[in-house]
C-alpha cells in the first residue's frame, strides 16, 4: 500500500512540473513571438483598450491560437497554468478511487467542483 501512495504521489508531483514548464513555455513562446510583431509600436495611454473579446472565452482563445496569434497563445498558456491544478485534483479523484479510500475521493470531487463551478464565471 504505502508503494502504491509513493506512485500516486510522484505521478502528482510529475504532473505538476509538466504542467508548470509546459504553461512557462507556451507563455515565454507567446510573448517573445508578440513583443517580435508588436514591440516597436508605441503604446496609447489616453484611453483604456479592454482586452478584445475573443481573449476572454476559452473558445476564443482556442480560435486564436488556430489563427495563430501571438496573444492569444500567451493567454493558452494562462490557461495552461490554470487547468495544471485542476488536473491534479481530477487525477487525485481517480487515485483514490482506486485506493478505495472513499472519504478522500468525496473531498476531492467536492474541491474539484468547487474549482470548476468558480471558473465557470457563475
Amino acid at each position: 500500500m504505502q508503494r502504491n501512495e509513493e506512485r500516486v504521489e510522484r505521478t502528482i508531483g510529475v504532473m505538476l512540473r509538466v504542467g508548470v514548464i509546459t504553461a512557462a513555455s507556451v507563455v515565454f513562446a507567446g510573448g517573445v513571438w508578440y513583443l517580435a510583431r508588436f514591440g516597436m509600436l508605441i503604446p496609447n495611454y489616453q484611453t483604456f483598450h479592454g482586452e478584445p473579446r475573443d481573449l476572454r472565452s476559452v473558445m476564443g482563445v482556442l480560435g486564436g491560437v488556430f489563427r495563430l496569434q501571438p496573444r492569444s497563445v500567451i493567454q493558452f498558456g494562462l490557461l495552461l497554468l490554470i487547468a495544471t491544478p485542476i488536473a491534479r485534483v481530477a487525477f487525485s479523484v481517480i487515485a483514490f478511487a482506486i485506493q478505495r479510500d472513499r472519504v478522500y475521493v468525496a473531498l476531492s470531487v467536492v474541491v474539484l467542483a468547487v474549482l470548476v463551478w468558480s471558473l465557470s464565471g457563475m
